[in-house]
């Protein structure tokens, strides 16, 4: 555990319990940002042999990070903001809206277009409960959501401008998750578990087998999805600073929310990261805070006790229901001064003050990635 136990809430403290009790696991390491989730807690790496748990890699498959960096500095952003943050939300829809058309990639500058049609051709292969969905998952890809979902344009402490989103597999990813979740709650070794939603998969079984499949095709949908809006993202800065003739860096990208296969201690193990990264040696990751924060790229140290992983984000300290009941938009102003962003009420629950301190969570894992560079954003964008 990469916290101090007295700080992890009572609720989230019985999950971590009530995971270390299944037949199957093998570890699981705790990472500095985590709190009570659906099962599982949100900020665990969970490494079981021969099962996997559905609602312990959670609805949104494949939720994870982009970053990259760009030519610009500071000083070639304009003092108003405001129009630049309105053209990205012009081109990435944002909350349940969706593109009128699917987005061609070919039309996007560096998008690596190979193996997009027999990643579609895919498709015909998942559960047949959300194949009727099929045009919606079209539309949504290169999509932002909503929740904790976001696009920032942000600084680093060089006064270097960096692009960087989250986002996960949208709907079709939650179809799947849910779909998945009801066929393994209803499955005989599942009966009389200490929670229905820790209900497992296990190898060599028709079951594990399709949701393998769906589970790998939707950590794939949200990759790109994630891929189709940095290459949007890129193009309405290109647009935007024509004069300074914008490069960018390779993309930093990384899921929080999905399965690995991976060894350790000479097991072949699948390990479930539910809201954590992967921080092998010399791996890069985007550990964000919230909208008013820091937020750190990062480089993995390879620390196997962690599973070779470290924290997704500052991870909630308190839900979304008890910071609306404690927060106004005079916080969320105040907290969010200097960010061009939404400072409505239709967003106060995901106000700084309802995440632990991101220089706390960076600290408490100084064994397991070294920071690489410190952005504040300038810009964020939320459904």
């Amino acid at each position: 555990m990469w916290t101090d136990p007295t700080t992890v809430e009572d609720g989230a403290m019985q999950q971590l319990r009530n995971v270390a009790t299944l037949p199957w696991i093998k570890g699981l390491a705790v990472m500095p940002d985590v709190h009570y989730g659906k099962g599982a807690t949100v900020g665990s790496v969970i490494a079981m042999q021969g099962a996997v748990c559905p609602a312990a890699v959670g609805v949104d498959i494949g939720c994870g990070m982009s970053a990259v960096k760009t030519s610009l500095t500071a000083n070639d952003l304009p003092g108003d903001l405001s129009r630049l943050r309105s053209k990205i939300e012009q081109a990435i829809p944002v909350g349940r809206g969706m593109h009128d058309d699917p987005v061609d990639p070919g039309r996007l500058h560096g998008f690596p277009t190979a193996g997009w049609e027999g990643f579609w051709g895919r498709f015909e292969g998942v559960a047949e409960a959300v194949k009727f969905r099929r045009e919606r998952a079209l539309k949504q890809m290169g999509t932002l959501g909503a929740g904790n979902h976001f696009i920032e344009l942000c600084v680093d402490m060089s006064d270097s401008v960096w692009l960087m989103l989250h986002s996960g597999s949208r709907n079709i990813g939650k179809e799947l998750a849910d779909h998945h979740i009801g066929v393994a709650q209803k499955l005989p070794h599942n009966q009389g578990l200490v929670d229905r939603d820790l209900a497992v998969f296990i190898a060599d079984t028709p079951q594990m087998a399709a949701y393998r499949n769906d589970l790998f095709w939707a950590q794939e949908y949200a990759k790109n999805n994630r891929a189709i809006m940095m290459g949007l993202f890129m193009d309405v800065v290109r647009r935007e600073f024509k004069k300074a003739r914008v490069t960018f860096e390779p993309v930093i990208s990384a899921h929080h929310n999905y399965v690995a296969e991976e060894r350790y201690d000479g097991m072949d193990l699948l390990v479930t990261r539910k809201g954590a990264i992967r921080a092998g040696s010399g791996e890069f990751g985007i550990i964000p805070g919230s909208m008013g924060t820091g937020s750190y790229i990062v480089k993995g140290l390879g620390n196997v006790a962690s599973f070779n992983s470290a924290s997704h984000g500052a991870g909630r300290r308190m839900s979304r229901t008890a910071a609306k009941r404690r927060f106004s938009t005079k916080d969320l102003a105040e907290q969010t001064q200097g960010v061009e962003c939404r400072k409505d009420s239709g967003v106060v629950d995901e106000i700084p003050g309802a995440y632990k301190p991101i220089e706390k969570v960076i600290d408490q894992q100084r064994d397991l990635v070294e920071v690489v560079a410190k952005l504040k954003q300038v810009i964020c964008v939320k459904g």
